[in-house]
């Protein structure tokens, strides 16, 4: 298909400064965040304060990157104060736009003049809800369990409709591309809220989902594991192998879940999606360079993956294990005690863990971001060495600029006993 990556938008999650770089450095054309308690990332991640909005803006925009602002919960009366507080101070320090569910915060934005993207909380599954939405947005999630017939059947009513948004636009369509998915109908789950009183709707979800449980007959008292599956906790949604058929079907913006992870994730999933859309450009996606991708985004963070509902599916496709089925994880090594920039050496205290020639490493950094190298250049005691053990000072020849206090990882592979 004839697509130019400038058309497709990729919008990465932010959590943390270091996230924010990892993104910008990947190729993100926008990110998402949270500040405060009005957000679904509420207590997940380490979330902003309003008070970071300029220095988050500021650094998006200088890379040519727009910042939209989640303020996406379930909103009470006595939150009304706070939520216009939110949005003011946005339009104050230049946010291109909010992300928002509830009908409160999206008037109160356009009034405002703020621009609004609809939340898949809103479940948006047909033309005729996005043309009401369109009166307030000019992007809209649709509901994430459509398949890809579905999206591309409203896509079709935008354009023949001219269904636009209050910039005269066309509306567009963003959606879930890659990265978690839950057990509920779009995000609208209340198990968390049921078992510990802290709402999915309200940024609090301790992800009860994601527990392993056991069928009980409760006649007989008999317990019966599931095939050894987490019954409630999806596969990680993962669309790069069918990235094609995705923006086929008329989905203009690449919506990356992930802000609760790390700026190794974001970096990796970026870049990936980033690629397969240049690949797409140049005539060369091939299943085997999507395969490639794949097997690049399976060394972080994730649950195993599967299409989402995109084929059709009615039933999701459960993890058989707890936690992440990454193929590598990050070791601390240490942390950066001097840079010389000139040369582009770090001296690193090598605080908790071995480092040799040839690992991967990467270093992590609030204004660094996400950085990846080989182990090359090792120097300890001004001679190079194959190997440098804990408790020492070593020189390490970087690709870019590093800074002190910067943290050095290696990646190391993963057993399969540990997956399991």
């Amino acid at each position: 298909m004839n697509i130019s990556r400038k058309d497709i938008e990729i919008m990465a999650p932010v959590g943390c400064m270091e996230s924010l770089h990892a993104a910008i450095a990947a190729g993100a054309d926008a990110i998402y965040f949270g500040v405060g308690v009005l957000n679904m990332r509420a207590r997940s991640s380490v979330n902003f304060t309003l008070d970071d909005l300029a220095e988050i803006v500021r650094i998006a925009h200088e890379a040519g990157v727009k910042t939209y602002l989640t303020v996406n919960t379930i909103l009470y009366d006595n939150e009304m104060q706070d939520m216009c507080a939110i949005i003011d101070r946005a339009v104050k320090e230049g946010v291109d736009a909010i992300i928002a569910a509830d009908i409160a915060a999206i008037m109160y934005a356009r009034r405002v003049g703020m621009e609004v993207h609809i939340s898949t909380q809103c479940n948006i599954s047909n033309a005729e809800t996005v043309k009401f939405y369109a009166q307030w947005a000019d992007v809209v999630v649709l509901a994430r369990e459509l398949s890809l017939e579905q999206v591309a059947h409203i896509s079709r009513e935008i354009r023949e409709n001219e269904i636009v948004g209050p910039k005269g636009e066309p509306v567009r369509i963003e959606m879930f591309a890659h990265g978690a998915l839950c057990m509920s109908i779009s995000g609208k789950c209340y198990l968390s809220e049921h078992e510990e009183h802290c709402s999915a709707n309200r940024g609090a979800c301790r992800q009860i989902c994601r527990r392993k449980y056991l069928i009980t007959d409760m006649q007989t008292g008999r317990e019966l594991a599931v095939d050894g599956r987490y019954v409630l906790s999806p596969k990680d949604l993962c669309t790069i192998d069918f990235l094609d058929r995705f923006i086929g079907a008329g989905v203009r913006v690449l919506k990356i879940e992930g802000r609760a992870r790390g700026a190794e994730y974001v970096k990796r999933v970026v870049e990936c999606y980033d690629a397969a859309l240049r690949a797409m450009e140049a005539g060369k996606y091939t299943p085997e360079y999507a395969a490639e991708l794949k097997e690049r985004l399976s060394t972080v963070f994730n649950r195993g993956f599967w299409q989402g509902y995109y084929a059709g599916k009615d039933i999701a496709e459960h993890c058989n294990h707890y936690g992440s089925a990454a193929t590598e994880r990050k070791v601390y090594v240490g942390k950066v005690t001097n840079f010389f920039k000139k040369i582009s050496v770090a001296e690193v205290l090598v605080e908790a863990a071995p480092i040799a020639e040839g690992e991967q490493l990467l270093w992590l950094g609030e204004t660094t971001g996400a950085v990846e190298q080989r182990a090359e250049g090792l120097t300890l005691h001004e001679k190079v060495v194959e190997q440098v053990p804990q408790g020492v000072y070593c020189s390490i020849k970087v690709p870019q600029l590093l800074r002190r206090g910067d943290k050095l990882y290696k990646m190391v592979p993963v057993s399969d006993e540990m997956v399991q």
